[in-house]
């Protein structure tokens, strides 16, 4: 194996584990870390990536992404939520850099209208107890 796609493999491991870390903590967002491990693992590994979008966090999070169908309300919240902090500390630490700050708070906006007018919303599944199932 190539070092090229040893990297992809580390880089897609860090991806999932964040990604399942965001799916259970309300903070941090799952989706972004679990999009990185879809594409690091489809460039490193067939195997892999197979393995990948046959897991259970896959299909809950990004699946419908992925297919074009959009995202849950609360999915795009939580990302946009993420981002806004995440750009609030930089912006704020550019306080000496204006031109800085002004890409920066173009960038917020071009990611804040994409989530709300470029990724369709669709409504979360419910998920039917067990002994519904049988």
């Amino acid at each position: 194996m190539n070092p090229k796609k040893i990297l992809y493999v580390i880089l897609g491991c860090i991806g999932v584990g964040l990604g399942a870390v965001g799916a259970v903590l309300p903070l941090l967002p799952a989706f972004p870390f679990l999009l990185l491990a879809a594409f690091c693992f489809a460039r490193s590994s067939e195997r892999l990536h197979n393995w990948f979008v046959g897991t259970k966090l896959y299909k809950n999070n990004l699946e419908s992404y992925v297919q074009g169908k959009g995202m849950t309300k609360k999915t795009k919240v939580k990302i946009m939520v993420t981002v806004t902090l995440l750009m609030s500390v930089g912006f704020i630490m550019m306080r000496q850099v204006m031109v800085g700050r002004i890409v920066l708070a173009c960038v917020w906006v071009f990611h804040i209208l994409y989530f709300c007018f470029g990724v369709k919303t669709i409504k979360a599944q419910t998920v039917k107890p067990l002994n519904e199932q049988i």
